[in-house]
């Protein structure tokens, strides 16, 4: 073990120089990732899978309005800043590849994929990738894999996003990666996934950057854990929705969001007590009643809550109806 490391930390060493990173900071990881861009909304994605542990963390670059990254194998996250200042100063996916590419002594043992907001893609696969190592680069996408079990994966991967064009960008890049893991996936088995979308104009703040930002750092089935938080996150976007139509005083529209996301995530008790609340508030307290005492019962929180809503005008009511929400 203690010479197989060392053979590994030369080899690091060895590829951690001119613009590489350095030596303490290099990671493996081989992987299948796909770029992609939804032509009809300009969104723009990168999925990927690893067994590895937190893949998401330094494979997975995207800026919206700019472009997205996925640099894997030998891992430079160099390509990832680099990569996306470069098309953000106006160079194509293809020429912001190559520049980096022509300045990386390690470029053999990278494999790395580019984006750009008007849907060009491009791909490089390094001659020491390890087999199966492959890419198809296309319009809006690209789909690339290396220490893969089977030369089957990146054909699945390219065949199953171009079946799933009515899917929205996020789940198509779920789908992707499921069928490159059925397809036979990394050789070494699955750890961590992760997902991230990004939209087609540039924003002004950094928390505005993602509109899907998921990770799966250690999981035996990283793919179905990253495709149920996402539809944890489908589900919290109708929340979202809700609180705004709260804060405007649509109560009509705060019970349709709220209703819709309870539909997504069912046994979600937030998602069921605002949605009572905003029933209460829109004069439908008789049938909101039920909701909240099925709650309390399942988490007396909820009732402490309700006296909590009051003051910050969340939950409208008259005080007597308060409390009978409180004495359910």
């Amino acid at each position: 073990m203690k010479v197989e490391i060392a053979i590994l930390t030369g080899l690091i060493t060895m590829l951690s120089h001119s613009q590489n990173i350095p030596a303490e900071k290099s990671a493996f990881a081989h992987t299948f990732s796909i770029v992609a861009r939804d032509a009809a909304t300009g969104e723009m994605a990168v999925a990927v899978q690893s067994h590895w542990f937190s893949v998401g963390s330094l494979v997975s670059w995207g800026k919206s309005g700019v472009g997205v990254v996925a640099t894997q194998s030998f891992v430079n996250p160099a390509y990832g800043l680099k990569g996306l200042q470069l098309m953000e100063e106006g160079l194509s996916a293809e020429e912001a590849l190559q520049n980096l590419i022509a300045a990386d002594d390690g470029k053999d043992y990278r494999q790395v994929a580019f984006l750009d907001i008007n849907g060009n893609a491009s791909a490089y696969t390094g001659a020491k990738c390890v087999i199966y190592a492959d890419q198809i680069t296309g319009d809006n996408f690209s789909v690339q894999a290396n220490m893969m079990l089977t030369d089957q994966t990146v054909p699945a991967m390219e065949k199953a996003f171009n079946e799933n064009k009515g899917m929205p960008l996020a789940e198509r890049m779920v789908a992707v990666l499921k069928a490159a893991e059925q397809a036979g996936g990394d050789i070494r088995g699955k750890q961590s996934a992760a997902l991230i979308v990004v939209g087609p104009d540039l924003v002004e703040n950094p928390w505005e950057e993602y509109r899907i930002n998921l990770r799966v750092d250690d999981h035996e089935n990283p793919i179905e854990e990253l495709d149920r938080l996402l539809k944890v996150a489908r589900a919290y976007e109708y929340m979202n929705k809700g609180d705004l139509a709260v804060e405007t005083g649509d109560m009509p529209e705060a019970l349709k969001q709220y209703g819709t996301a309870e539909e997504l995530f069912p046994d979600n008790l937030e998602m069921k007590f605002w949605k009572a609340v905003a029933m209460a508030n829109d004069g439908q307290l008789e049938m909101a009643k039920p909701i909240f005492k099925a709650i309390f019962e399942q988490n007396e929180n909820w009732r402490e809550m309700i006296g909590r809503l009051v003051k910050p005008g969340l939950l409208t009511v008259s005080e007597a109806e308060v409390m009978e929400i409180k004495n359910l």
